[in-house]
């Protein structure tokens, strides 16, 4: 059977809230504590279905990881160098961040291994992981199609490399730099435009030597990681679905608590500032290796815009949502050189077009963007394609819609957002959860 979400008109939505833990940090804790030396715990962890991949993974390659009652996880590192051969293949799900990034700490290792995924993950592309690691030594084969399963062998000889990102992609540029960590000598990695950098900020904060200068990242060799306590703030690409329903509906007002501010990874509340959304930052703090602070927003009336280039590396997740923003937005949104859409658990630009035109809302698609005239949402039924963040936005849209909007394929939401229902229910959206 497979889920949907019925959508009904909503008047508002109001509350102070958090959002559960930030999805890449999630990931990179589980990651880098398990090859650091020592006992650490984890705070805030999310538990979606992809970093639970990332965790049970982690456990197949030796790591005692250990939940306790009051949510936090105990992660026993085993060294850079003491990960152990596992007995199966390891299954990613439908996480890519798992698959790209672990495929990057494997090939470093003197054990063979095989990550797979389900169905739309061996859909995605693998080939942008595998040039750059084979050039250090890294013994992977992919499927013809590029895709996965990957199959990696034992390692002989971690390389440095000088290597320039063909596409700006923070899982990219994660996976070698995780390779790296078994290299003799410096890698370099030199972007085009800066991505997320949870990973060098979190090496760093565990003892690492990662230096960034004008896009260029120097990853020195490193003797050791040193086990430190982690406590995971809130995940801003889920915290956008509720700002965005905040601005869209009237007389509405919501206070997000704890949400990290990588400046990585605010792209997409500088875009939705240009477009007039009242946003305000307070209570700004250093939490370990990240930036966090609570965000307050308010009804506001959108304006469309030409969305800057700079920002599309920072706010590619978060482009679901923004295009229902831009959807109730005065005027034209347009959105170019952003191709990496087509690349994600579905081609998010053919998708969302699709969804959006199906509930009255005008656009043109580009090979590498869209073009959005700002509407009303009519209702209508939506396809996710099983792709969650497709769901949650379509979702969102329903506060304004005219009438109801049927989300099919939403399955999915459990592997970045589990809480999103229920917490948007008790928000004040007019939300059904119904199996068909």
């Amino acid at each position: 059977m497979s889920e949907q979400y019925i959508v009904s008109p909503t008047s508002r939505i109001f509350g102070k809230i958090n959002v559960p833990g930030d999805k890449s940090i999630s990931h990179r804790s589980l990651i880098l504590l398990s090859i650091s030396q020592g006992t650490s715990k984890i705070s805030g962890l999310l538990e979606s279905d992809d970093c639970i991949s990332t965790l049970n993974i982690c456990q197949l390659l030796g790591v005692d990881i250990i939940k306790q009652s009051n949510g936090d996880y105990i992660v026993k590192g085993q060294g850079l160098f003491g990960l152990k051969e596992p007995k199966r293949n390891l299954d990613c799900g439908n996480s890519g961040t798992s698959m790209r990034l672990l495929a990057g700490l494997l090939c470093g290792q003197k054990f063979s291994s095989c990550l797979i995924g389900d169905e739309s993950l061996t859909k995605r592309p693998m080939e942008r992981i595998l040039i750059p690691l084979q050039l250090m030594g890294g013994k992977m084969h992919l499927s013809k199609n590029n895709t996965a399963p990957i199959n990696i062998d034992a390692a002989q000889k971690i390389s440095p490399i000088v290597y320039q990102m063909p596409i700006d992609s923070a899982q990219i540029k994660s996976s070698i730099i995780l390779a790296s960590l078994y290299a003799k000598k410096t890698t370099k990695v030199i972007e085009n435009n800066a991505t997320r950098d949870h990973t060098e900020n979190m090496i760093n904060f565990l003892g690492g030597n990662i230096e960034t200068e004008n896009k260029i990242i120097t990853i020195n060799p490193c003797e050791k990681l040193i086990s430190k306590d982690i406590n995971i703030p809130g995940d801003i690409s889920s915290a956008m679905f509720i700002i965005v329903g905040c601005l869209i509906s009237e007389k509405s007002e919501v206070t997000i608590c704890n949400v990290g501010l990588n400046k990585f990874r605010t792209g997409a509340l500088e875009i939705l500032k240009m477009m007039g959304a009242k946003i305000e930052i307070k209570n700004v703090n250093n939490i370990g290796p990240e930036i966090t602070g609570d965000i307050f927003v308010y009804s506001s009336k959108l304006k469309g815009i030409s969305i800057p280039s700079k920002y599309v590396a920072s706010a590619i997740d978060e482009f679901p949502i923004i295009f229902i923003a831009a959807a109730n937005a005065s005027g034209k949104t347009i959105l170019k050189n952003a191709e990496e859409l087509k690349y994600k658990e579905s081609n998010r630009l053919e998708v969302m077009s699709k969804g959006l035109k199906k509930c009255g809302i005008a656009n043109d698609l580009y090979d590498d963007g869209i073009e959005i005239t700002g509407g009303n949402f009519e209702g209508g039924l939506v396809d996710s394609c099983g792709d969650h963040r497709v769901a949650m936005s379509f979702a969102i849209a329903g506060i304004v819609s005219k009438k109801d909007i049927h989300i099919l394929n939403t399955d999915n939401v459990s592997t970045s957002f589990p809480a999103f229902y229920n917490l948007v229910k008790k928000m004040g959206l007019n939300i059904k959860r119904v199996k068909s």
